[in-house]
């Protein structure tokens, strides 16, 4: 299995790119995304690959710029009705991130807007991804704390009178 290539843009497609690799040329499927921020032709690029093996063509390489890329990548595809056409389209519409929050919130729209990807399969997708780390790092939902990490406590009425209490007291003992 191919997992990573180290190699010179030799041609950029629609659907794929040509990485030279010590003269040897790879054809890598990436999504729009991917392919708009690989260099320029001739310029070093690292794609992390994952492999693939299909009866009708064969082995294919699927390449990403981040290992969160690819990560998110695999786990969409475990998901039933999810291939890769589907799985590269969710990638070129939301980061790793993005996609973590998204599912976090039960945010199907954010995932819909994906080619491929019906409301049906968005709601699926939102839902095994749910409790799931996309990202080598931990990352903070927006607006939910870390788990594990508690939420500030409100103070009441009288905990602000006893906190302005020893705020007078100690600024009386500064005098």
């Amino acid at each position: 299995m191919i997992g990573r290539l180290r190699g010179a843009v030799a041609e950029v497609g629609e659907e794929d790119a040509l990485i030279d690799v010590m003269g040897v040329g790879y054809v890598v499927r990436c999504g729009a995304k991917t392919l708009s921020r690989l260099p320029a032709v001739g310029d070093e690029t690292l794609l992390h690959i994952e492999s693939q093996w299909t009866e009708q063509g064969g082995m294919r390489l699927y390449g990403f710029l981040t290992r969160d890329e690819r990560r998110a990548f695999l786990m969409l595809q475990a998901i039933q009705g999810v291939g890769p056409k589907a799985a590269l389209g969710v990638l070129d519409v939301l980061s790793p991130a993005d996609l973590a929050n998204a599912a976090a919130r039960g945010d199907k729209a954010a995932v819909g807007r994906a080619n491929g990807v019906g409301p049906k399969l968005a709601l699926r997708i939102v839902t095994e991804l749910k409790d799931k780390q996309l990202t080598e790092s931990p990352f903070v939902v927006s607006g939910a704390p870390l788990a594990g990490v508690p939420a500030p406590v409100k103070a009441s009425a009288s905990g602000e009178a006893v906190a302005a209490l020893i705020k007078a007291a100690l600024q009386e003992l500064g005098r």
